[in-house]
């Protein structure tokens, strides 16, 4: 069994998400009664977004590198990004890197696919939605990402800052996600929505009104760290 470094606390609600399906998700796997070898790095979630959204790119990359080795030299074979923000800088990561790296990006694009989607629609921080760095990867693959209007990307950030990453879920939050979700299947065609931060799927995973497939990322990432712990090779996205 090899052993994961996750860095988490970005943001600590879905870092628990992480923990507790990886745990699941190996004992699914894995029946021999054992429980997954996991390092956890929970970082400091305020430093690296004021460092993405100010453009401090490059001590940004510093700082996350620094934390990688963290776990690194605690005994992980692998690392991972508990976040889809920071992905806006995962290349660069993954170079400087001594242990390889699973992307969320890259699991995300491997389950759009088996989802068969073309054009799909992506929700997520104001970085995510606007870095561009899930389209690259996206339209490597042949699929087609579609991002709300400005005003609704807005809307979303806000109430990802502000409530989600508090864990604080509410009703009148979830419908107006929905009705985005719906707007964009009727106006733009979109065939599925990636739920483009870790954030999200609590609020949406189990909402009434969206008929379209979703890409729980957390859940496509967990199954490609289980795979990695087991031995076995996530394919190239």
């Amino acid at each position: 069994m090899k052993t994961a470094g996750i860095i988490g606390g970005i943001g600590p609600e879905s870092t628990i998400e992480y923990y507790r399906f990886v745990v699941e998700a190996y004992r699914r796997k894995v029946t021999d009664g054992s429980y997954p070898s996991i390092l956890i790095n929970s970082i400091d979630m305020k430093r690296m977004l004021d460092g993405i959204a100010d453009g401090r790119l490059d001590e940004t990359v510093v700082y996350l590198s620094r934390e990688v080795d963290r776990v690194v030299a605690a005994g992980a074979d692998f690392a991972v990004l508990a976040s889809n923000t920071p992905h806006i800088i995962f290349d660069r990561l993954r170079q400087r890197c001594t242990v390889p790296m699973i992307s969320i990006v890259e699991a995300a694009c491997r389950a759009a696919s088996r989802a068969g989607m073309r054009r799909a629609g992506l929700f997520g921080t104001r970085f995510t939605m606007q870095g561009g760095f899930y389209n690259v990867v996206f339209n490597r693959a042949g699929i087609e990402l579609v991002v709300p209007p400005v005003h609704e990307q807005d809307f979303i950030h806000d109430k990802y800052m502000s409530e989600l990453v508090h864990g604080i879920i509410l009703d009148e939050t979830r419908a107006r996600l929905v009705r985005i979700a719906a707007e964009m299947t009727e106006h733009e065609g979109i065939d599925g929505l990636v739920l483009g931060g870790t954030e999200l799927p609590p609020i949406l995973r189990d909402a009434r009104g969206i008929r379209i497939p979703l890409v729980d990322t957390t859940k496509s990432h967990v199954a490609e760290i289980v795979q990695a712990m087991t031995g076995e090779t996530p394919p190239p996205a």
